[in-house]
């Protein structure tokens, strides 16, 4: 009996349901078929919506994206937003869209350790000014801006300080000198705080983070209040090859469908443990914004209305040593440069995130050698806060 190859390579078409999965399909087809040319035509014109070539776009990422446009309130007429590989390629698919030669940039000095290097390093490389400027104060991101100045990067609470940007006043220098506001809310998330809803640009995600809220998933997001803008993220990211894995964006959506429920417990055992953490030995410093010794509590509460995050900060009283003694006491919290986990993860800035900047640089910010972060997860509390307790504890030797 002859083979016949064609049985193995033929296209077989979906079985035809009139029921739907309740669960999205992971769609991971790189290339879509087209019937013939003018349907094709059809589509790059956008006469017709379907899906080319999985760097152009593919259900996953559509899917995706439509949920996080409803989180943060885009609205239809601006043509939705852009789902990329990562938090840090959605940054960078922003300034590859917008940014022209000779353009400037004001950036919070608090930044994303990985951001800051974009900021300090990479966006000078490419010829491009970049003046960093404490977020805290608006006069200062004011002072700031010159005739050349593109954007404002800020982010609505810092990673991993926890401080609060002066949010109104720094949207009101934006709109005075006519540059973009571009606002990273990855740690705040739409739960916590709407960036377009007072005076923002451009929205920004790590998806990676609280939204996907499982490591396992890498993604990022960034829309614009305009069509324009986001055609221009979409073409930036296809051209710039971050495309997103439709393996992400269904693991992605899976985490979405929680993400309130987790978002909720955590912020409830977060205040808890940095309550907690404020009145034991060995801890110097404690760094929550529903504190009321929170520098910056009384814009939090404005700012925030009572939804003050999953982020507890805190200094130990001593050096790498101490650092040590406590991370591996808490043998069953993961030492882990990540956030918003459905579990709790602790990070050592100086070690990881913001390793790339100097000792002067990290104390200039407030990250001493003994600067812990925690990014609270959805445990029991009082398991979870006896945990680091009996950590503390054991770091002081």
């Amino acid at each position: 009996m002859t083979h016949d190859p064609r049985s193995v390579t033929r296209r077989v078409a979906a079985p035809v349901s009139v029921s739907r999965p309740v669960s999205s399909p992971i769609h991971t087809s790189v290339v879509y078929r087209s019937t013939d040319a003018d349907e094709l035509d059809s589509q790059y014109e956008g006469r017709a919506k379907g899906y080319t070539y999985s760097r152009e776009g593919h259900p996953n990422a559509t899917i995706v994206a439509e949920k996080i446009d409803w989180l943060e309130g885009v609205k239809p007429e601006w043509g939705g937003g852009v789902v990329v590989a990562s938090g840090m390629a959605a940054v960078s698919t922003m300034l590859l869209a917008l940014m022209r030669a000779g353009d400037h940039v004001v950036a919070g000095n608090q930044l994303y350790g990985r951001s800051l290097r974009l900021m300090t390093q990479d966006m000078p490389r490419m010829g491009f000014g970049v003046t960093l400027a404490d977020p805290t104060d608006a006069s200062a991101i004011r002072a700031a801006i010159r005739p050349e100045t593109r954007l404002i990067l800020v982010e609505t609470v810092s990673n991993p300080t926890l401080r609060v940007a002066d949010m109104a006043g720094i949207a009101a220098a934006a709109k005075e000198a006519g540059v973009l506001l571009a606002v990273d809310n990855t740690f705040t998330t739409p739960r916590g705080w709407k960036p377009f809803e007072n005076g923002a640009d451009i929205v920004i995600h790590s998806l990676t983070k609280l939204l996907a809220g499982h490591s396992d998933a890498m993604l990022g997001y960034v829309a614009g209040r305009t069509p324009e803008m986001n055609k221009a993220f979409y073409d930036a990211a296809v051209t710039w090859g971050f495309a997103p894995s439709p393996f992400d964006c269904w693991l992605t959506e899976r985490g979405l469908s929680t993400f309130t429920l987790r978002y909720d417990r955590a912020e409830a055992t977060a205040a808890a443990l940095a309550d907690r953490l404020a009145g034991l030995k060995g801890v110097k410093r404690v760094l929550y914004p529903g504190r009321s010794d929170h520098p910056d509590h009384n814009r939090a509460g404005d700012l925030l209305k009572g939804r003050f995050g999953n982020m507890v900060s805190f200094v130990l009283d001593g050096g790498r040593d101490t650092v040590n003694r406590f991370l591996r006491a808490a043998e069953h919290i993961p030492f882990a440069p990540t956030l918003g986990d459905v579990g709790t993860t602790l990070s050592h800035p100086a070690s990881s995130s913001h390793r790339g900047l100097t000792a002067e640089a990290r104390a200039a910010i407030g990250i001493e050698e003994g600067f812990i972060r925690t990014s609270v997860g959805v445990e029991e509390p009082e398991q979870l806060i006896g945990e680091i307790e009996r950590a503390v504890a054991a770091s002081r030797g």
